[in-house]
């Protein structure tokens, strides 16, 4: 072979190694290419089979409407029936004040000066005076800033209405607690386009004791429910709507959650967070957002005056909550009171777990199944209000997240997450074992019903803290012919000596004192009681007395008066 025949030839074999080459690499680029659309295409499938998943339950069958519709008869009638059963405790009792125009400190100073009284004494710092105006209602609220004032000045026209007995107090809460209904099921078109999902979520709602307990209280919980719903549903809308009376909503329904409760900023932020991961940039919706979210927030810059004029009173208001809780005593707290939003009687050890383990799923079958954006606005929901009580706690030693009425957001959303849990596991044409999932629901429901018809019954619930022991001093005290309570200003005492005058015959009479004055104890009377009075008081007492513990529990004790060789 010649040089240039060898040249010639070696030139070809580069040449078509270099084709080869380049055809292997557009190959390649090829097959990434298509891989790429592939995964695109599988992406866009799994999220269409999810927005399937949600469209295929936007029809429920009749025996579910039935069923749903007896559950929220159920949960109204629980609503509203025995509504003065229970004890009125000392939140509630405080409620009563602060409407009513009176405030902590002019109460102790009137009645705690060592006079004897009747328990008509310390009612008339309970009930409408006419004297009092809406200027001393705002006054008496605007010392214990950390509660906005919302709840308080409608429960003040409320109670000028239609009275100011307990279950008249008490209705307030339980009629705006029907607003959950509604509203939950707009939620639920908005996050995931499901009427059948807004069933179930109505008949868990319906019959959540949480839900129920929280209806007969006097306190602003359940409106507190019914903003956060709103807000919710309203920040969705406005999203979809795109329209500048949709974020004016939005804007408005913010508002009325910072005046309704402190703790909806940590809804407010979950907001934030879920437009900031959806939208990605600054575009017209999340400018709209910040629009409507600082218009929300300027609203609310009164308030925030107040409070920060009044912030040694809500440091010493707010002083139970800054106790120090430790790690087992908090967990366990946390897995009982998620519990107790579903099931709420003793099931022994394992029930408040399980229910932890059921809602621990639902969210995680949230995530992994549920439409992208309605899935992030239930995890935004859950993990923010979580977090935003947790980190405190670990940080500064608190005890918020013991404090089951400040976690509402986190169990809304663990009940929406449940919702859609059993909505997909039962109707979904995909899922296996729907029969199990039906005993499950069919165990839920079921078990609400139960809690609420045993909690109907109840004179005292958990929810009404140390309170429920009055019941015992009152019967206790009331035995007695002519009985005289001796008690004072330590701890807790003048809102749970309300409380109590709520159940005293009026025969009792009481003497109170401002420590460390020591009463000057009147002859006369049958029995002479003494009520959680400090170590200090009790000592100057045991000069001329025996004290004698009657309920340990109850910090109640009788006086003996000493003979004179003692």
């Amino acid at each position: 072979m010649t040089a240039t025949a060898e040249s010639w030839f070696t030139l070809t074999n580069k040449t078509s190694t270099r084709t080869d080459g380049i055809n292997m690499y557009h190959n390649d680029q090829q097959v990434l290419q298509q891989e790429i659309r592939n995964q695109a295409v599988l992406t866009k499938d799994k999220d269409k089979r999810k927005e399937q998943l949600s469209q295929s339950w936007e029809l429920p069958p009749n025996w579910l409407k039935f069923l749903v519709i007896v559950l929220l008869f159920l949960g109204i009638f629980f609503r509203f029936v025995n509504l003065d059963r229970k004890v009125y405790w000392y939140d509630e009792t405080m409620t009563s004040l602060r409407i009513h125009g009176h405030t902590h400190s002019k109460y102790v100073q009137q009645l705690f000066q060592g006079q004897v009284i009747s328990a008509a004494d310390l009612q008339k710092y309970q009930t409408f005076n006419p004297e009092k105006d809406l200027k001393d209602t705002m006054n008496a609220l605007a010392g214990n800033a950390e509660h906005p004032p919302l709840y308080y000045l409608i429960a003040r026209f409320w109670t000028q209405w239609f009275g100011d007995s307990v279950a008249a107090t008490r209705s307030l809460s339980a009629a705006i607690s029907l607003l959950v209904f509604p509203l939950v099921y707009w939620l639920c078109l908005e996050l995931f386009n499901s009427s059948l999902l807004g069933w179930i979520s109505i008949a868990l709602f319906s019959i959540s004791p949480f839900h129920v307990l929280y209806a007969q209280e006097a306190r602003q919980y359940s409106l507190w429910i019914v903003t956060i719903l709103l807000s919710s549903a309203a920040l969705l809308r406005a999203i979809r709507l795109k329209t500048k009376s949709s974020w004016g909503l939005y804007a408005v329904s913010l508002s009325l959650g910072f005046y309704t409760f402190l703790m909806s900023g940590l809804v407010a932020i979950a907001h934030g967070i879920y437009v900031a991961i959806v939208e990605r940039r600054l575009n017209k919706i999340s400018t709209a957002y910040i629009v409507a979210s600082l218009a929300g927030c300027l609203t609310f810059v009164p308030w925030i005056l107040v409070f920060i004029a009044n912030l040694s009173n809500i440091e010493k208001n707010t002083s139970s909550g800054q106790r120090a809780v430790n790690i087992f005593s908090r967990l366990q707290t946390f897995s009982s009171d998620l519990g107790q939003v579903f099931l709420d009687f003793k099931l022994g050890l394992y029930s408040a777990p399980l229910i932890l383990i059921m809602v621990g799923y639902a969210v995680y079958f949230v995530y992994r199944n549920a439409p992208k954006k309605g899935a992030l606005f239930v995890l935004c929901l859950v993990g923010i209000s979580l977090i935003g009580l947790i980190l405190p706690d670990l940080i500064f030693g608190l005890k918020l997240s013991t404090r089951s009425r400040y976690l509402i957001p986190f169990y809304l959303g663990s009940q929406l997450a449940v919702a859609y849990l059993l909505t997909a596991k039962i109707f979904s044409i995909r899922s296996s074992n729907q029969q199990i999932w039906k005993v499950i629901a069919a165990l839920l429901f079921s078990g609400g019903v139960l809690s609420c018809a045993m909690s109907s019954q109840a004179e005292a619930w958990w929810n009404k803290g140390a309170s429920h022991y009055n019941i015992n001093r009152a019967e206790i005290i009331n035995q007695a012919s002519r009985p005289l309570l001796i008690s004072s200003n330590n701890s807790l005492n003048p809102g749970d000596l309300l409380s109590l005058s709520y159940l005293l015959d009026s025969k009792v009479r009481l003497q109170l004192v401002i420590e460390p004055n020591i009463p000057q104890v009147p002859d006369g009377y049958s029995d002479i009681f003494v009520y959680n009075t400090s170590k200090e008081l009790n000592s100057k007492l045991e000069k001329d007395y025996k004290i004698k513990t009657v309920d340990k529990r109850a910090n109640l004790w009788r006086l003996e008066k000493k003979s004179a060789e003692q």
